[in-house]
């Protein structure tokens, strides 16, 4: 049988740590992706990355650097629609989900 709760609260931190490593993770997809098309590209020739340790350099770097970002714009973000649910729920109810018993 389904019950309706209303969720009136997020916990912010908890939001927060969530959505930074979901980003984190996809700061990595993205960041290898993008490393590897630095890579590729530094390493043809007449291009004006066509160094390819200065390219090799800044594939490694997104790819480190990426997750990081990410991950922390992700906590942040998490933190600030975590502050707004809670607001908005305050005044409307929450948000309603069916659970089983």
């Amino acid at each position: 049988m389904n019950k309706i709760v209303k969720i009136k609260r997020i916990g912010v931190v908890s939001a927060a740590k969530i959505y930074g490593l979901i980003t984190a993770g996809l700061g990595l997809i993205f960041g290898v992706i993008y490393g590897l098309i630095i890579f590729i590209v530094g390493s043809l020739p007449s291009t004006e990355f066509s160094d390819i340790g200065i390219s090799g350099g800044l594939g490694i770097f997104m790819v480190l650097m990426f997750p990081i970002l990410y991950g922390a714009i992700g906590f942040i973000m998490g933190a600030i629609m975590a502050l707004i649910y809670n607001f908005i729920a305050s005044k409307l109810g929450g948000l309603e989900v069916g659970v089983d018993e």
